[in-house]
């Protein structure tokens, strides 16, 4: 934990979310960058351009093999370079210019970011990330809070309470089944998530895909266009400005805002049932539940969840 932290989400609850660093750090945005850039070169070696030399299977395999061995220090020559350019994709394309030298590649150097936009990179990556970070962390999260919460729907199924509308005692539950509408509102966000598809941009300057045209017109560059971004595990956006809509961004957040709520809802649920002593807490050896009464075990669980949720 960084005591520089700017937020709680990075200091006191990173433990929490640090499995996300992988996704959503400005280095992985850095690195899916150069990624999008180097199967973008490959991509327009594919097409047999005039002009540009043919890459072989070993240059080829050199070039992924930069990002595949992308690593911290690669990431700060980055940050560097950005501190002269002012700008992080170009930075970026400095880079891998840089790199195509070394490996005495010098002659491809001028194909990178060919006729494209720094928003062609940035919204082609950060969706690529958040498909990742959603499918690999985020869905196996939520399915495995709905997976505990239909257990415990299970198991207090016949664990008779007095439920409670407007705050006031009203008829008979059972704790199963007030726990099972959070997993049943639980799986019915989940099926929504499932079915948002993941979006890109990559167009050129100001999406026509202008410097392609003029440069090779008897190339179909929308074709390429669809195929490249296929190929990244997204649908292209046919029709743009220079930058995304960001409509399915929204989509996904909105979604994912549900659940959240959800979630909340859930947490001030729990922390009601501990306060009426439906339900008790074990204590943890070591922990304090306040700093003035050692009796006491605080809900801290459910109130730190409801504030970061």
């Amino acid at each position: 934990m960084s005591l520089h932290a700017i937020s709680p989400i990075d200091g006191r609850y990173h433990s929490k979310t640090q499995l996300l660093s992988a996704y959503f750090s400005e280095f992985a945005l850095i690195r899916e960058r150069c990624r999008v850039e180097i199967e973008y070169l490959i991509a327009l070696d594919a097409l047999s351009l005039p002009h540009m030399p043919d890459l072989s299977e070993a240059q080829i395999s050199h070039l992924r093999a930069l990002h595949m061995a992308f690593n911290e220090d690669d990431a700060l020559l980055i940050k560097d370079i950005e501190k002269k350019t002012n700008h992080d994709v170009k930075a970026v394309e400095y880079f891998l210019k840089e790199k195509l030298e070394a490996a005495d590649m010098s002659d491809l150097k001028e194909w990178i970011h060919f006729g494209l936009t720094s928003q062609d990179i940035n919204n082609t990556a950060v969706p690529i990330l958040l498909r990742l970070a959603v499918s690999e962390v985020m869905i196996p999260a939520i399915d495995l809070v709905i997976e505990r919460l239909s257990d415990f729907a299970s198991t207090w199924r016949n664990n008779a309470m007095l439920a409670h509308t407007h705050g006031q005692p009203a008829t008979p539950t059972t704790m199963g089944k007030e726990i099972a509408v959070f997993a049943e509102r639980l799986t019915l966000q989940r099926a929504t998530i499932g079915e948002i598809k993941y979006y890109g941009k990559f167009g050129g300057a100001t999406g026509n895909l202008n410097a392609h045209k003029v440069a090779y017109p008897n190339i179909d560059w929308p074709q390429f266009a669809d195929k490249f971004v296929n190929l990244l595990g997204l649908i292209r956006e046919k029709t743009t400005t220079q930058i995304d809509h960001y409509d399915h961004l929204a989509a996904q957040f909105h979604a994912w805002m549900r659940i959240n709520t959800i979630l909340i809802d859930l947490c001030r649920d729990i922390w009601q049932y501990i306060s009426m002593e439906y339900l008790t807490q074990h204590s943890v050896p070591g922990e304090v539940g306040s700093s003035t009464m050692p009796h006491k075990v605080n809900p801290i669980d459910f109130e730190n969840a409801e504030g970061n949720l």
